[in-house]
């Protein structure tokens, strides 16, 4: 008897999104997500980012996600296929990930989110923005000048990081990627790869002449002063993929994509 019993059926707003939804409801049934053996979400990669924070207290007590394709690019997701769905979900390789949680100090207060791609901090005017860099307490970078600098997951590593000439990471790597955006001094600096126990902080130099906004994922701190990123650890995320579709293959054929 599958495991699959229960399923909570989600769709973007795009019109194709909501009627595979309907399709799918009607062959499949549906039910709340409070309920549900898995959640299934239909649309593109940024969709199922915002399923998983929308749902965060289900999906950390265990409660699998499965993606099905009607976005764009779609690198989290499955084909969409309307037949054997059932079948499918029994037959998915789970990939087990852990987000960031990213802490940013503010005029507003302190703000905490998670994030499964990406912690970016990014300049929010035309002066380039300024940068202390400190790992585990210990500084490594006293003034990076660029756009911006991200902290970037290995599931995360074939987005944002990698448009910003940064390493994609095997998602068994235990390892995570510190990448500059547009650096300009020092110049030649192309990031760091760091261990995923590591604690990162982002001092802003002078953010009232020089204003940084840092985002997680979705989510967005505008004139922060001060971040932190570190892996939530505490936090196991499920996504269920297709054989053949495993995310550790997807991001290892991205490493010969041409």
């Amino acid at each position: 008897m599958s495991s699959f019993t229960n399923l909570a059926f989600m769709a973007s707003d795009k019109p194709e999104a909501q009627l595979s939804r309907d399709r799918l409801i009607e062959r499949y049934g549906n039910c709340d997500a409070g309920e549900a053996d898995a959640i299934i979400a239909l649309g593109g990669d940024g969709f199922l980012l915002g399923t998983i924070h929308r749902h965060m207290a289900l999906v950390q007590r265990g409660l699998p996600i499965y993606g099905m394709n009607r976005g764009t690019i779609g690198f989290l997701m499955n084909p969409y296929n309307e037949d054997g769905l059932i079948e499918r979900l029994d037959n998915a390789q789970p990939a087990s990930v852990s987000p960031l949680r990213m802490t940013a100090e503010a005029p507003g207060g302190t703000f905490e989110f998670l994030a499964m791609n990406e912690v970016a901090m990014l300049r929010q005017t035309r002066q380039t923005a300024h940068i202390k860099i400190t790992v585990d307490n210990r500084v490594r970078l006293e003034r990076l000048i660029a756009d911006g600098i991200m902290v970037a997951t290995p599931a995360g590593s074939t987005a944002y990081n990698l448009s910003a000439h940064g390493p994609v990471l095997p998602l068994g790597a235990d390892i995570l990627a510190l990448t500059p955006i547009s650096a300009f001094r020092p110049r030649r600096w192309r990031g760091a790869l760091l261990k995923k126990t590591a604690k990162v902080e982002f001092e802003i130099v002078n953010p009232g002449k020089r204003p940084v906004s840092a985002t997680a994922d979705d989510k967005e701190v505008r004139n922060v002063t001060h971040v932190s990123v570190e892996v939530a650890d505490d936090i196991k995320l499920t996504l269920l993929f297709d054989e053949g579709q495993e995310l550790d293959e997807k991001i290892l054929n991205e490493q010969f994509a041409t």
